[in-house]
């Protein structure tokens, strides 16, 4: 038995010696090759070029990017000149290097026309140990903008959508100021999303302001951040926008309503599943839809009489909802 474990053995650390060499001389001629297979992917792709590679961003290849010289001096090159997908993959690949000459030349980004450009930049941002979240730095810059009134709206709006790609809490009480207070419906739209973001509703609850904004897209986004955010304290507000002048906020009121299975507001819903009372076939179906969400059998006849309903989506609804009640 011991003579046959020696053998065995013996065999084992030859092939693995055999191994090793094997892949010692891949690796060295991998390395000189121009162009070379790189390991395992040679099984599926073939030969390949160096350049399919994915390489580390360095300073000097984002530096390159973002920037020019002009009179021996480094100056931004406008959003123009760089491609998007250039621009993300850098910042992906650059997660972490620390480039304080980079920060100020992605801040410029946080503005850019682009919305993932955006996002991506904030998140480069974020992960940033030095040179954003310092007095006067990025992030107290980004909070300033989203409170100068002299600023344009569409710069508001995009300091209010960077706030909340920071994540950080600091971020909350300007854009839940601006949620509330600025003339701008842009600006209070993205406000609204940065707070749901930032998973919170807003020191006073601003967000469940936002319901009764003037401004229909705001609205809708306040009800979505009630479904969204962990802690939603005003649901009284939801419901009172069921009767809203907006068929679209009705809709989404009567499925925020359905989702939180609200049974206070049953008999608000009742009155949504009829044509004589709710003349859009949307509403209808969400509200017979948010009825069986929430299982009071208090709208069971309501559900029942929707299954005859002129549109086919609110028929199919209340056959939905029959099985929760």
């Amino acid at each position: 038995m011991t003579t046959k474990f020696r053998s065995f053995l013996s065999t084992s650390l030859a092939l693995s010696a055999a191994a090793l060499i094997s892949v010692s001389a891949s690796v060295s001629s991998a390395a000189d090759a121009p162009d070379t297979t790189h390991g395992g992917r040679s099984s599926v792709y073939g030969n390949l070029s160096n350049s399919s590679l994915e390489s580390v961003t360095t300073e000097d290849k984002l530096l390159g990017l973002l920037t020019t010289k002009q009179n021996g001096k480094l100056v931004a090159v406008g959003e123009a000149q760089i491609a998007p997908t250039q621009f993300w993959t850098m910042l992906e690949h650059g997660e972490r290097i620390e480039c304080m000459s980079c920060i100020p030349y992605v801040s410029k980004m946080l503005y850019a026309s682009n919305p993932k450009t955006r996002e991506i930049s904030a998140w480069w941002l974020r992960r940033r140990i030095f040179g954003v979240f310092g007095k006067g730095e990025a992030y107290e810059q980004t909070i300033n903008a989203v409170s100068d009134p002299t600023k344009s709206e569409i710069t508001r709006a995009f300091a209010a959508n960077a706030l909340g790609e920071f994540l950080e809490g600091a971020g909350i009480p300007p854009v839940s100021t601006a949620l509330i207070s600025d003339k701008s419906a842009m600006v209070r739209l993205a406000a609204a999303n940065a707070l749901i973001r930032l998973n919170n509703e807003g020191p006073n609850s601003e967000l469940s302001s936002a319901l009764s904004d003037k401004d229909e897209e705001v609205r809708l986004a306040a009800l979505n951040g009630a479904t969204h955010i962990n802690v939603f304290s005003n649901l009284d507000r939801v419901a009172g926008l069921i009767s809203d002048s907006s068929p679209l906020v009705r809709r989404r009121a009567a499925q925020t309503l359905g989702t939180l299975r609200s049974a206070d507001s049953v008999v608000g819903l009742i009155a949504l599943t009829s044509p004589t009372t709710e003349s859009d076939a949307g509403v209808r179906a969400a509200a017979v839809w948010a009825l069986g969400q929430i299982g009071d059998n208090q709208g069971k006849d309501s559900v029942l009489a929707a299954r005859n309903d002129s549109d086919s989506s609110v028929r199919d609804a209340a056959s939905i909802a029959l099985r929760h009640l």
